[in-house]
């Protein structure tokens, strides 16, 4: 059921973060992925008190959110999350990471609104005043199934009564690092096109949590929809492949993909799907990629339809660079959705 996307006040400059002048106490919801644990510990690291919920059977490393309560619930049954995950307690705020881990159509609904819209009315009847929501900069132009259900939720959380934030990020560091380990292997770096198609502002785990931690304690970020990216500028794939190549020392090697590729693949699974079920979700995934091959993840002017890099506000002080380098030193790992255009298994 597509959405337009939603009207809502849009703050582009968020002013410097101040500090707590108190504990809160948080629910945390998505605890188990990479944002939802950096935000656990962005909170303990604050002194909030924390309550981290995850799914039943999720893997969860306990050291990952220490000073935290752990609570296992099933965030898509209403019982469920009242009794085991609230807990007939008493929270400030609610901060929402949930998001489905493949973005075809049936688990975008079931995860990214109907889920969602469980915590919702769970927070309401439990009086928790805020609502912090990290959703996505790309529902800005709507055409895949998770993004008409991201943005049918923020219109439910909008219209809810409650205090509420909603974080549009754009580009996360681990979507932008499924080339590494072949590029250091001696691989060519693949680009669709020239490499100059898109362009984003890649933002770190660390500094997206510390910005929706924030959400709790500034009022201009309350009732407002917040796109926000790293700390520029913004950069394209090609741009991105050189300061990999240069990190590596070696001189810059590169392969283009043609995007029609994927306009054939996804419509072969398509047809196929009409044979077999299961192909149509892979369609679905062929489209996730093209479209993020072909989108800047960029504030949207809606004036002339133009990706705004200028207008796209910056947070934090990760680069992307310094992620690649780390990941080449082995002191981080990258985990990446399925989401990600490039995976290390593409020769």
């Amino acid at each position: 059921m597509p959405i337009a996307p939603v009207a809502a006040k849009l703050s582009v400059m968020p002013p410097p973060s101040p500090h707590p002048a108190a504990p809160r106490r948080v629910l945390v919801l998505g605890a188990t992925g990479t944002i939802g644990r950096a935000v656990v510990q962005a909170l303990v690291a604050r002194g909030d008190a924390v309550v981290a919920v995850v799914r039943p059977g999720a893997v969860f490393d306990p050291h990952q959110a220490q000073g935290a309560i752990i609570r296992v619930a099933d965030v898509t049954d209403p019982q469920s999350l009242a009794r085991d995950g609230i807990a007939g307690e008493a929270f400030d705020a609610v901060i929402s990471c949930l998001a489905s881990r493949s973005g075809a159509p049936g688990d975008a609904w079931a995860i990214d609104h109907d889920a969602q819209q469980v915590v919702l009315a769970a927070a309401k009847a439990a009086g928790i005043p805020h609502f912090v929501l990290l959703s996505a900069i790309c529902v800005q132009k709507p055409r895949l199934a998770f993004q008409h259900a991201k943005l049918a939720f923020e219109a439910s959380l909008i219209a809810s009564g409650l205090r509420w934030s909603i974080v549009r990020p754009t580009a996360y560091f681990k979507s932008l690092s499924g080339q590494v380990a072949r590029v250091a292997a001696g691989k060519p770096y693949l680009l669709f096109g020239d490499g100059s198609l898109t362009a984003c502002k890649p933002i770190s785990d660390r500094d997206c949590a510390d910005f929706l931690a924030d959400c709790l304690i500034d009022p201009a970020r309350w009732n407002r929809v917040l796109p926000i990216g790293g700390p520029g500028p913004a950069t394209t794939p090609r741009e991105q492949g050189e300061a990999l190549f240069a990190l590596l020392g070696t001189p810059p090697r590169f392969r283009r993909v043609p995007v029609e590729l994927l306009d054939m693949i996804g419509a072969a699974l398509e047809t196929l799907g009409r044979i077999v079920p299961s192909l149509s979700a892979k369609a679905e995934l062929a489209r996730i990629g093209r479209y993020y091959a072909t989108e800047s993840m960029l504030v949207l002017d809606p004036d002339t339809g133009r990706y705004d890099a200028g207008a796209t506000p910056e947070t934090g002080s990760e680069t992307l660079a310094d992620y690649h380098a780390a990941l080449l030193r082995g002191t981080e790992h990258a985990e990446r959705g399925a989401h990600a255009v490039f995976k290390d298994s593409i020769t």
